[in-house]
């Protein structure tokens, strides 16, 4: 049985006070996910109003288009050393630099956060404690898009794309009060950001539409301003 003194702060406060840090990481998940969710209702009517709507004339370009979006990682690809899910944001920018193809800088933003136990030791001149560590990370670079709408014939309204990213991450990462163990507990990510994506945009007019980002880490509802 363990006794009062060999931990003196109650297993049940430590217990506590995880489960308060995955509840809250629950919650903004699933805020995160009614967005989506919304987002994709708010998709699918405008779908069924365009069964009786007129065509959407583009001019067959893709660039001069801001993107932003909201998504969900932390299990694959480049964001898998979290392990947990987490939102992430985007935003990029794309011009045309070819036929059916652009470029596009772009910046990501994701931020998560771990709880670390550390156990009194047998002589108890270390007191069982609970730590948090705390990251944000902002990768920026550039994301080049191929379109292959001729070669699927599709209508006016979609476009449909095969795109790379790659660029550098920025990483802020830190360690609640009182933490003095090894700072290289929790892996930090990877200062090269790589990430292969497939997707397609629904135009609901000439200056706006919806798009869906697949990648090899994330995948992602937004916005795209033409």
């Amino acid at each position: 049985m363990i006794s009062r003194e060999e931990y003196p702060l109650p297993l049940w406060i430590l217990l506590y006070q995880q489960n308060i840090t995955h509840i809250l990481q629950t919650i903004l998940i699933l805020t995160t996910m009614k967005t989506l969710i919304i987002i994709s209702i708010f998709f699918l009517s405008f779908i069924q109003i365009d069964v009786n709507a007129q065509e959407v004339t583009t001019s067959g370009k893709f660039g001069q288009t801001l993107n932003v979006g909201v998504g969900v990682g932390g299990y694959s690809g480049y964001y898998s050393y979290v392990g947990h899910a987490m939102p992430v944001y985007h935003m990029d920018y794309e011009y045309t630099v070819a036929k059916n193809f652009t470029l596009a800088p772009f910046a990501n933003l994701y931020t998560y956060t771990n709880g670390y136990y550390r156990f009194a030791s047998c002589n108890h001149d270390i007191p069982q404690q609970y730590f948090t560590y705390h990251e944000t990370v902002l990768p920026v670079g550039a994301k080049g898009t191929f379109y292959f709408d001729k070669l699927l014939r599709a209508g006016s309204r979609w476009d449909f794309y095969a795109a790379a990213s790659v660029g550098l991450a920025i990483i802020h990462s830190k360690w609640s009060t009182g933490y003095d163990g090894d700072m290289g507990y929790f892996h930090s990510t990877n200062p090269l950001f790589l990430d292969a994506h497939i997707g397609t945009e629904y135009h609901m007019s000439k200056t706006l539409g919806i798009t869906l980002d697949i990648s090899s880490g994330v995948a992602t509802i937004g916005l795209a301003i033409h």
